[in-house]
């Protein structure tokens, strides 16, 4: 019997009922304001139920929600419209139906949607919770009323959101190019309806391995160091093997402490975002890039052949044919950044990198610029206290020059002061700078090439600086070293005023300067390179220096002035800085063994 009645007791209520106990369940459980506790000044706590619509949001959902939150009613009920259920929602709660009203306004009077006088709703919102509405609607920050930490959680959900969903867009475009760009090469090869399934079908596979390649982590296990290959001030490159393909890469590591405490977020991020984006011959391919608590990780293509500047360090000069090869290529190769809206800044010949048949691609995009204190506008500024007022520039002579030049050049590569010889004179002042201060660096690269040594060489940064900031008096020519008009008049159209700077029209005016004669310039990367370069096997580092090894990827005790808890408090700038290229799924984008077999 009792049973019984329990069970009558369980079976909802009607309708008109049930509407009454939800809506007298919604309201809080506490006073209207903090004052009816006897408590002066003391804020409300904030609590998640604000925001999960428990809080009067069922007697007073949102203009655009209205109704949507009701309990479930009779068939009846859910058989009006949405003006009706607004309607008799409004009157449980003694208000008429509002008009649409924009995005929080509804939040500019009191807490609730209603008014003051609505006896659901409390009618004083807690402390900073219309300015942080406000904040989510309109993309301002109350800076005053926010503590640092809530500041960096926002900041830090903003970017995650724009990033997740600015990834999602472009993996849709990439997708549908890549299918662009397969049918028309099937269109061009002309290929029967069997044969275009078959493509169609191991693309399909392919863009579904991708996927699930992209939701795989990739870390340093899955990577066997093989041997280091270049250092940096805050970094190094080591030769790896990828463990699963037997692909060999180049690996990029920086420390995430030094990347923070020398405020070079942006132009890692700059480095990334251009490898990204950047697919072009003329560039180093970046496959994979990750992260782990201490470091940031790029994986990219090995290129056997070295860079320029171990090059010319062997060769001393070029002869002009082999100058008017690489020149030319670099030309391309800049230009084909600039197409992208990019501006390298670090244009030298350690990052002129040359490939197993000895053609240019360009690296180290913002990894070089401001990372070093020679490539930071700021650590020249004040250098002109560092020399004497009558200080005057030292002759050397070329041999001089060159012997000089020769023993620093590698400890200048390598260190944190490092060089301004290649620096156009405009990014040392504050008048701002363009694209143009690349061809003022690659006049300097086929000035040394020729001659030597850069035109600026010096015993000291602070008197490079000096003779780059003068260089109407100190960019002359050794009178010893032969170099033809041409090549004179074409390095002086590259290193003068940047209003007079060869190239400001477009790329065709340096391509039409006669020291170009000859020169194929659609056809330049087919042709055999100037110089050969021997390679043995695809992991010869024979064109590299030799290293020691470190312990970089070893946990350190950090020895800078910012403990490491702000390092990691501050690990969500790097969000966003994984990727993986759809090619990495074969050895440097060659067809994978299932697509040869289907054709």
């Amino acid at each position: 019997m009792w049973a019984g009645r329990r069970r009558a007791r369980a079976v909802p209520l009607p309708g008109k009922r049930r509407r009454r106990v939800a809506h007298a369940q919604c309201r809080p459980q506490r006073p209207l304001s903090p004052q009816s506790e006897g408590v002066t000044g003391e804020p409300w706590p904030l609590r998640a139920a604000v925001f999960s619509g428990s809080w009067g949001s069922s007697c007073c959902p949102l203009p655009s929600r209205l109704g949507s939150r009701a309990p479930s009613a009779s068939p009846a009920r859910r058989g009006r419209s949405r003006a009706a259920r607004s309607s008799r929602l409004c009157r449980l709660c003694r208000r008429r139906p509002r008009a649409s009203l924009p995005p929080g306004s509804v939040f500019s009077g009191s807490f609730s949607l209603c008014s003051p006088g609505c006896p659901g709703c409390p009618g004083t919102p807690p402390p900073g919770l219309v300015e942080l509405f406000a904040m989510a609607m309109t993309g301002s920050t109350p800076c005053s009323s926010m503590s640092n930490h809530t500041k960096e959680r926002v900041t830090m959900t903003k970017v995650t959101l724009e990033n997740f969903y600015s990834n999602l867009i472009a993996q849709h475009e990439e997708r549908e190019m890549r299918q662009k760009k397969l049918e028309k090469v099937m269109e061009e090869e002309g290929l029967k309806d069997e044969e275009k399934r078959l493509r169609r079908s191991a693309h399909a596979r392919k863009e579904t391995e991708f996927l699930r390649l992209k939701r795989t982590r990739l870390g340093l296990e899955d990577f066997e160091s093989l041997k280091v290959i270049g250092r940096g001030a805050f970094g190094e490159v080591r030769l790896v093997q990828k463990k699963d393909t037997g692909h060999v890469y180049a690996m990029k590591i920086l420390r995430k402490a030094d990347m923070l405490e020398k405020e070079q977020v942006g132009h890692i991020r700059a480095e990334r975002d251009i490898l990204v984006e950047a697919d072009s011959l003329w560039v180093v391919r970046m496959f994979y890039s990750f992260q782990d608590k201490l470091n940031l990780y790029l994986i990219m293509e090995f290129l056997p052949g070295g860079d320029m500047m171990t090059l010319l360090m062997k060769k001393d000069t070029l002869t002009e044919e082999e100058t008017q090869f690489y020149i030319a290529e670099t030309v391309l190769a800049i230009d084909s950044i600039h197409q992208l809206g990019f501006i390298h800044r670090d244009i030298k010949p350690d990052n002129l990198l040359l490939d197993s048949k000895g053609h240019v691609k360009l690296s180290d995009f913002g990894l070089c610029t401001g990372l070093k204190k020679a490539h930071r506008t700021e650590f020249y500024r004040n250098l002109n206290h560092s020399l004497p007022s009558d200080f005057t520039f030292q002759n050397m002579n070329s041999k001089r020059k060159a012997e000089t030049w020769k023993r620093n050049r590698r400890q200048l590569a390598f260190s944190t002061v490092g060089t301004p010889d290649y620096i156009a004179p405009e990014v040392f002042m504050q008048t701002g700078y363009n694209k143009l201060c690349d061809w003022w660096s690659l006049g300097v690269i086929m000035y040394e090439m020729l001659i030597g040594y850069p035109p600026f060489c010096s015993e000291t940064p602070q008197e490079t600086y000096k003779k780059v900031m003068n260089w109407k008096e100190t960019l002359t020519f050794p009178p010893e070293v032969p170099v033809s008009e041409k090549a004179k008049g074409l390095i002086l159209r590259f290193c003068c005023e940047w209003e007079h700077r060869i190239g400001a029209p477009g790329v065709e005016e340096i391509k039409s300067n006669p020291f170009f004669e000859g020169v194929d310039w659609e056809h330049i990367r087919e042709r055999p390179a100037a110089i050969s370069i021997e390679i043995k096997s695809i992991d010869d580092t024979s064109n590299f220096d030799e290293f020691p090894e470190s312990d970089i990827l070893k946990p350190t005790v950090t020895t800078s002035n910012h403990p490491e808890t702000d390092y990691k408090s501050k690990d969500w700038v790097f969000i966003n800085y994984t990727y993986k290229r759809f090619e990495g799924l074969t050895a440097r984008g060659a067809i994978p063994s299932y697509m040869k077999a289907a054709k």
